[in-house]
């Protein structure tokens, strides 16, 4: 298949792994933020393909997983309201907050709906006129336009029972917070692909500027990820710090000017909470005034008050890179995928997902 299979080839991974041995002459770590990359990373084993004193470490990459405890409840407490349908994506079911899950509030007869588009939730609304349709919006700047999309096309056809609940996130303040952190003793990250899509690669210079922290934005097949830990490797030894593109086949510098314009029409930035992170100024996403009608949080009762972390659960920990899943005293035990703690068990890009499904029983160095 092109664009994938050449991209699997394990000669050249093992050749890309023997270079990136060679050159690195120090002791290097390196963050992946995206989930896909996560999953991807554990799928094909390239941490035993890695030399011992380069290493790949997860970050705050799987926009489920970051969302905190509070909104999760709130997107659960909602299913009570009689007259509402609720929707999600499915990665959304079986997060659990305080009290259950989506999965298991549909079990007690809320009306909880997958949707594979928010513009789908829009349909259902225009369907339904007597219900109040709420989409749970989650994720980084690759799915917001379309839930931005949604929320114009509903205002544009009077859709008036379409709501959005809204905890998207962005990634720049995000990075910043991170890099800030000198207990993590970073070398650079590895760039989400999908995200650097919408927002082209500016959105990483002052983390290369500010922190003086390569940034290589690659793709998701092995030899992708492999050439830009090369990349990271190279910028690292030679003291540079710039931002580099990897995954040219999809990225570009400039992004899909399009979808950001959507975004901005639609959504303001906003202070948000992020799991293991805490509050993160303008770092979240809120609908501006003119599309408000169709803001579930003016218009719906929702708990706010704060909710720790689930008992046991390392979540917090592991989003912001100070400990692996397996450090974790319940992984894959108390907590695995049939019945997690926490969201980075259950979410298909999240770290303790990953490393159940395989990295257990892996020997590492």
């Amino acid at each position: 298949m092109r664009y994938v299979d050449e991209f699997r080839d394990a000669a050249l991974a093992q050749a890309l792994a023997a270079r990136i041995a060679a050159r690195a002459d120090r002791p290097l770590t390196f963050m992946e933020i995206c989930g896909t990359h996560t999953m991807a990373i554990a799928r094909h084993g390239l941490k035993a393909l890695l030399p011992p004193h380069v290493r790949l470490i997860s970050g705050p990459g799987c926009p489920v997983c970051v969302t905190p405890q509070a909104e999760i409840d709130r997107f659960i407490a909602l299913g009570r309201e009689p007259d509402v349908i609720l929707t999600s994506f499915g990665d959304m079911l079986r997060v659990p907050g305080r009290d259950g899950t989506l999965e298991t509030a549909r079990a007690r007869g809320a009306d909880v709906r997958v949707v594979y588009a928010p513009l789908d939730a829009v349909a259902l609304a225009a369907a339904h006129p007597d219900r109040r349709v709420v989409f749970c919006g989650v994720g980084f700047e690759t799915t917001a336009p379309a839930t931005a999309l949604a929320v114009r096309e509903a205002a544009r056809r009077g859709v008036t029972n379409f709501f959005l609940l809204c905890a998207h996130k962005t990634l720049p303040r995000a990075l910043a917070a991170l890099s800030a952190d000198p207990a993590l003793a970073l070398h650079g990250y590895l760039c989400p692909g999908h995200v650097s899509v919408i927002t082209g690669t500016g959105i990483y210079a002052p983390i290369a500027r500010d922190f003086h922290l390569p940034c290589v934005v690659a793709g998701f097949e092995p030899l992708d990820i492999l050439q830009a830990v090369y990349q990271l490797v190279a910028q690292a030894v030679e003291g540079r710090a710039e931002v580099e593109i990897q995954y040219a086949r999809a990225v570009t510098r400039d992004g899909n000017p399009a979808a950001r314009a959507c975004l901005e029409e639609v959504f303001a930035p906003a202070d948000a909470v992020w799991r293991g992170l805490g509050v993160i100024p303008g770092s979240g996403l809120r609908i501006r005034a003119v599309y408000a009608a169709h803001d579930a949080a003016q218009f719906l009762p929702l708990a706010g008050d704060p909710a720790p972390e689930p008992a046991g659960c390392a979540c917090g920990r592991i989003l912001r890179g100070q400990c692996a899943p397996a450090d974790c005293a319940h992984f894959g035990a108390a907590c695995n995928p049939a019945y997690p703690l926490g969201p980075c068990m259950v979410s298909s890009e999240g770290a303790c997902a990953a490393a159940y499904r395989y990295e257990r029983g892996a020997v590492h160095v």
